[in-house]
């Protein structure tokens, strides 16, 4: 479990107002010192996270996040952190302090809560101090429509309850799609066309393709793992036709030549686009490109921070096609990591990675934020293909996006 990553653990976040026991709570729940804990008002500056196994949920983060109500410039700042986490959650747990009771900041939180479809339980905290009553709680929950219990994070009392509710009222940000096992049988042969990438750590594949291999194993089907140079001597040596190909994309164009027409081909960004994201979107997205003028402004987004190769494909290469593509001067600005701008208004268009460090939550976040305002978004995966004119045959494997393409090149012509 420890090994799962972060992207396909359930996010948990503690969420209220300064001193209402915030990171003595997650100190409680994960039984060890992670965040540090003082009377002082605002001691959490930035979000805490810890990943760990919780029974019986699985494979969790958890996070602990500033005060909701800090103020200042700097207040404000770990509060729009704290906001920038919200993005990402699936389960909240609003921390009432018993001291206070409950105020008009714990109603406005859980409406937004639930206006952003975000499943909420609240916790009275501090009831070592308090003794507050189960009528009270009782009118608590009815107030707010949400599961609440009291609890003592000093004296641990109420945390096996907490656990329980947790597991009841967990919404993991599954789709409902396996990167490709709904697109393979049990037996099947699928081959992975897997650079090495020199961004990558040594001795191990990058993480979209060992979760690819997982899923095909998963499916009790059979991956086949080669490099781009050594595809056909891999097809003509298997016996049994491939049920798909799937490569990294910057190998796209050799892939394409060298795998059979009738063998469908795709590559792992696209699968990460349809199970995280929206691939009809970024089908709509990338016919939106041809559109760019001059001065343009195209955001590059990368889900993780690495560091930069000579020919880095986010930095060189997509702005590169790009421009040649639109055919004029083309202005770029990139975000890495879980940094996402606010305010994407002065945007034309976004270039987003495969998501893989990202959860689902996140992905669908940044793609509605993009859909609002009226600004295209497709991915590397979906571009690549289409600067090398593959896309077509990239989509094969998904009966609407391939629609929705074919929908789009007959408003062109």
């Amino acid at each position: 479990m420890n090994t799962t990553p972060i992207a396909n653990r359930l996010h948990i976040a503690i969420f209220g107002k300064r001193n209402a026991g915030k990171s003595t709570l997650i100190n409680a729940i994960t039984n060890q010192s992670i965040a540090v804990v003082s009377d002082v008002p605002g001691t959490t500056t930035d979000p805490v996270y810890k990943t760990m196994e919780l029974l019986p949920v699985g494979p969790v983060v958890i996070i602990d996040t500033a005060g909701l109500d800090d103020e200042g410039d700097l207040g404000n700042l770990r509060v729009q952190k704290t906001y920038d986490v919200m993005r990402k959650t699936n389960l909240a747990i609003l921390v009432i302090n018993s001291v206070e009771g409950l105020t008009d900041f714990e109603r406005n939180f859980v409406k937004k809560l639930k206006e952003k479809n975000i499943a909420v339980i609240g916790v009275v905290n501090k009831c070592d101090l308090i003794n507050i009553s189960e009528e009270e709680v009782g009118s608590y929950k009815k107030e707010l429509e949400i599961p609440i219990i009291k609890i003592s994070s000093e004296t641990k009392t109420g945390l096996d309850e907490l656990k329980q509710l947790i597991a009841k009222n967990a919404k993991t940000d599954e789709s409902g799609l396996s990167l490709v096992g709904d697109l393979i049988r049990p037996g099947d042969f699928v081959i992975l066309v897997t650079p090495i990438d020199k961004a990558a750590p040594k001795g191990r594949l990058i993480l979209p393709q060992q979760q690819t291999i997982r899923d095909i194993i998963e499916s009790d089907a059979v991956a086949v793992v080669t490099k781009e140079h050594e595809l056909k001597e891999t097809l003509r040596s298997i016996t049994k036709r491939p049920a798909m190909v799937i490569t990294d994309s910057q190998a796209f164009l050799k892939v394409a030549a060298d795998t059979p027409e009738d063998v469908p081909m795709t590559s792992f960004s696209i699968l990460f686009a349809r199970q995280k994201g929206e691939l009809v979107e970024m089908v709509k997205g990338i016919r939106k490109l041809e559109h760019l003028k001059l001065g343009s402004k195209v955001l590059i987004v990368e889900g993780c921070t690495h560091h930069r190769q000579a020919d880095d494909i986010g930095k060189v290469k997509i702005p590169r096609w790009i421009r040649q593509i639109s055919g004029g001067d083309i202005e770029f600005q990139w975000a890495s990591g879980t940094f996402f701008p606010k305010d994407i208004g002065e945007f034309d268009a976004i270039i987003h990675c495969g998501g893989c460090m990202l959860n689902r939550q996140e992905m669908q976040y940044r793609i509605s934020a993009a859909k609002e305002k009226g600004i295209a978004i497709t991915n590397y995966g979906m571009l690549i293909a289409y600067v090398q004119g593959i896309l077509k045959r990239a989509l094969k494997p998904f009966p609407i996006a391939s629609m929705i393409l074919e929908e789009e090149d007959d408003d062109l012509s």
